[in-house]
């Protein structure tokens, strides 16, 4: 049974809504302190609980820039039960899909010198009948949709293929995808030919079995990635910015040089910007202009924080786009 906390019906719901999923979400913790240190004493100076997962920070991001989302998520557990209180504090609708086992916690610690620390649990072991579940919960809700955000591990007992399912679900809709995940189920759903994939430089060097250091290796693996099935691919470079690449094109995205205080969260916010600028019929490479942009600011706010709208057009002006292929 799944349970819908605000309905998206209605006709303002038509063609413009982007839905992002989260298959193991978590209730978060996050921690500041005055330093991280081995053999030394730190102090806490700030803490606060969030609800975690890379499709709700997505959903968050979306919101907060006036888009529209539905997160559509696991649940289960008192853990869950805070999870879902958390979740409907932000404002945008929900819906949560129960299962037996109660959902992770994670633990972010952040310092005021911009080194982070991010613990996070595996995930609880999930039935078929819950993986059915989400499924046709998804599935439902995609003719409303324009984009399907797929963002996240898998927890045990989801099929490896399950987003490469979901993808061949969306096509069959007229939705684009995006793809935001590791190891496995990364390999597997490029295959399905997702919209956009956007990888991290960690998951990238994973999928490619080889380091990347340099520019040309960041431009060759964008190239390869693309390769592999996906239409276009944005590779997240952390401070250097971005590599986009298209059917004919590669993007070098360059941000200013900032002062990083919390680099946790910043990939999700530039995945959220780049797709909400797409559904507002931006071209791809300004899209992977306003994606950088979001995704540079955040890392500027303190503890897991996201950029505002008016933050990130203030960042927008000074990212710099170069075509490089």
């Amino acid at each position: 049974m799944v349970q819908c906390e605000t309905s998206p019906q209605g006709s303002k719901y038509n063609r413009d809504l982007i839905i992002t999923v989260t298959l193991n979400p978590a209730v978060d913790q996050n921690i500041s302190a005055d330093q991280l240190v081995f053999e030394d004493r730190a102090y806490i100076l700030d803490s606060f609980e969030s609800a975690g997962g890379r499709g709700i920070n997505a959903s968050r991001v979306i919101h907060s820039f006036g888009g529209k989302t539905l997160a559509v998520a696991f649940s289960g557990g008192d853990s869950g039960t805070h999870f879902e209180s958390l979740l409907r504090s932000y404002g945008f609708p929900s819906e949560f899909v129960p299962m037996k086992n109660p959902i992770r916690h994670n633990l972010s610690i952040t310092d005021k010198q911009g080194l982070s620390v991010k613990l996070n649990e595996r995930g609880p072991q999930l039935a078929a009948s819950e993986v059915k579940a989400i499924e046709e919960a998804i599935v439902k809700r995609l003719p409303k949709a324009k984009w399907l955000m797929l963002c996240g591990s898998v927890p045990p007992g989801v099929p490896n293929d399950f987003y490469s399912r979901l993808i061949v679900a969306a096509k069959e809709h007229g939705v684009s995808t995006l793809l935001d995940t590791d190891s496995d189920p990364l390999t597997l759903s490029i295959e399905a030919g997702p919209t956009v994939v956007t990888p991290n430089q960690p998951e990238a060097e994973r999928l490619l079995g080889r380091a990347l250091l340099t520019r040309s290796h960041f431009v060759e693996a964008a190239q390869r990635i693309r390769d592999m099935g996906a239409e276009n691919v944005v590779l997240s470079l952390g401070a250097r910015g971005a590599m986009g690449c298209t059917e004919d094109r590669v993007y070098e995205v360059i941000p200013p040089r900032v002062d990083a205080v919390c680099p946790i969260g910043a990939g999700d916010a530039m995945a959220a910007a780049f797709t909400w600028a797409m559904m507002k019929g931006k071209a791809f490479y300004d899209s992977l202009r306003w994606g950088v942009a979001a995704g540079t600011a955040s890392a500027m706010l303190p503890g897991i924080s996201f950029a505002n709208l008016e933050q990130t057009k203030a960042m927008y002006k000074r990212v710099e786009v170069k075509p490089i292929v």
